[in-house]
């Protein structure tokens, strides 16, 4: 299993693996260089992520995802903190979010 001590570590060894884009979430979808393609919860898979825990401080908890879109050729990375989701991000994309145990 990888193991990384910061962020900016797990960031600079996926890019060097080829996820090279930054993907945003939106409310239905992920989006990357700028606007021009979004993915949906079926475009996308998640090839491995990287989960930072901080049980000092609940703010400082984060997950990087490596994503790919084989049918788009895209590959990137997602950094998000833990439980942000808001009310309105459709369910489809959070579940495809949603690391399970095994993944």
């Amino acid at each position: 299993m990888e193991s990384f001590n910061t962020l900016l570590e797990a960031i600079e060894a996926y890019r060097k693996e080829g996820y090279t884009e930054d993907f945003n979430i939106k409310k239905n979808c992920l989006e990357c260089m700028d606007g021009r393609y979004r993915l949906y919860a079926g475009d996308f898979q998640i090839d491995k992520h990287y989960r930072f825990e901080d049980n000092t401080d609940p703010s400082d908890q984060s997950i990087i995802y490596a994503i790919s879109s084989p049918n788009n050729r895209i590959k990137g990375i997602l950094v998000n903190a833990y439980g942000i989701y808001s009310d309105d991000l459709a369910s489809e994309l959070k579940d495809a979010l949603t690391v399970h145990p095994g993944n």
